[in-house]
């Protein structure tokens, strides 16, 4: 029989870059500089240390199994068959809708590079350019690992690259200039009032949400790990590799953002932030091009990820089992093409204004970032419902030191997270509920998984 091609070391790397790399970096600095001033670029440092304790918390899981799921794979193995089909289908449908929302926002970001204002932006461009993208990620996962493997390395290149190009034009940009960054602490709005505000410990950790936002990704990246060489070994080496090489780049962009321009950083009203730091055109389009191969490159990586989950879920009967059939180059195709229909249906339902729906995917995070992490607990002292963990080389400062840290971090974003703002809209006239949300949360955390279980009951 045929070797079936899988992903090696350095493909796992750039898929987990390529999963973290989205639109984040290219529209979340504004927020972050408006809270934290010049402290921007250290608040990404720390957000960077964050990120890397919850991964690390995530490596440490993905050794103790071989199967595909990621946090499915994890809880399933860890608390048993019924708290996995939740954490599954909820990660499906949240994943499936912040695909469509990322997707959403390729196709706007291209049109605006073609010279089209939002406002000329029509549903039916935003449907049939929607489509297009959905066949070509079709095409490039269905013609197999390899043709796959190349797409996604190559994105990632790209979008690293427009970044790094960006980073020396800017430490170019700030000898010739000098260094601007004091500048944003001054800053007023019309009645005098300072913008920043004054650093307390609440302001810090508002924005250091913000900026870890910058950092998910990482927890999906083991949704195929069927797909990958000795995920086992290879998963705990690739994730915090990764997060490390996009900590560095992270940082390298924000603080030369923020010496060459931080008043356009914090006033900008683009919808890449980023290129409105730079006033020479050619630097400004590479941004901008940079920012459309980056959510490019993300939905590749989603394409990768989210329809796995599902064949995962249907190789243990939790969903029906034509999702696990794969094709003559090994691709689930039938959990590909659910994985789109409903990527594309709920953004088309909702007119491609997805602000509200978003909070399934929020909420699917923080389910994770709990569950995960005593799940790797579990797996240390081998306390897991299911037999079926790897033979794993234990050490307590990974798996138990830094999981019980992942909890306390995961406390605190829980804590700090804006459920008011999430559940609410403010309008000229007031501020009303959510429907969108409260519908969706309803929808996404009850309903499906109801009809899910009873589904897998009765194939037991």
């Amino acid at each position: 029989m045929e070797q079936k091609a899988k992903l090696k070391f350095w493909s796992i790397v750039m898929l987990t870059i390529n999963s973290i790399i989205g639109t984040g970096i290219f529209l979340s600095p504004g927020g972050v500089a408006k809270q934290s001033g010049s402290m921007a670029p250290f608040i990404y440092i720390c957000a960077a240390v964050f990120a890397v304790i919850l991964a690390l918390t995530f490596a440490s899981a993905s050794k103790y199994t071989r199967e595909s799921g990621a946090a499915y794979a994890y809880v399933r193995t860890a608390f048993g068959d019924d708290a996995g089909l939740y954490v599954g289908i909820t990660r499906f449908v949240s994943a499936s809708i912040a695909w469509g929302v990322m997707a959403t926002g390729v196709i706007k970001t291209a049109f605006q590079i073609l010279g089209y204002q939002s406002a000329d932006i029509t549903f039916g461009m935003q449907t049939v350019g929607f489509i297009i993208l959905m066949i070509v990620l079709f095409i490039v996962n269905v013609m197999g690992t390899k043709i796959f493997s190349l797409v996604s390395n190559l994105s990632t290149i790209g979008k690293c690259v427009a970044l790094v190009i960006a980073i020396f034009a800017g430490i170019v940009i700030a000898m010739m200039t000098g260094n601007h960054m004091a500048e944003v602490d001054a800053l007023v709005n019309a009645d005098g009032i300072k913008i920043v505000p004054e650093m307390t410990t609440t302001n810090f950790v508002t924005a250091l949400v913000a900026a870890f936002y910058a950092f998910t990704g990482f927890e999906s990246v083991a949704s195929g790990a069927e797909d990958m060489e000795e995920p086992e070994k290879n998963l705990p080496r690739a994730i915090p590799v990764a997060i490390g090489i996009v900590a560095a780049i992270y940082f390298g962009i924000i603080l030369t953002a923020m010496m060459i321009d931080p008043v356009a950083m914090v006033t900008s009203s683009s919808v890449v932030v980023l290129a409105d730091v730079f006033q020479n055109p050619l630097i400004k389009n590479i941004v901008v091009i940079g920012a459309f191969v980056s959510m490019f490159g993300i939905n590749v990586a989603s394409s990768f990820h989210t329809p796995r989950l599902l064949e995962a879920m249907a190789h243990r009967k939790q969903v029906p089992a034509v999702f696990a059939k794969r094709n003559a180059k090994d691709i689930p195709v039938n959990a590909f093409i659910i994985t789109t229909l409903f990527a594309i249906v709920i953004p088309m339902a909702f007119a491609y204004d997805m602000k509200g729906i978003m909070i399934i995917s929020t909420i699917a995070r923080f389910v994770q970032f709990i569950l995960v992490p005593i799940a790797v607990i579990m797996f240390f002292y081998g306390k897991t419902k299911n037999p079926t963990v790897e033979t794993a080389k234990k050490n307590f400062t990974t798996d138990v030191v830094v999981s019980v840290l992942s909890l306390v971090l995961t406390a605190l974003l829980l804590f700090k997270f804006n459920w008011a703002g999430s559940f609410s809209t403010t309008t000229e006239t007031g501020t009303s509920l959510n429907y969108f949300a409260i519908v969706s949360m309803i929808i996404g955390y009850v309903i499906i998984p109801i009809f899910v279980y009873f589904y897998a009951k009765k194939q037991k």
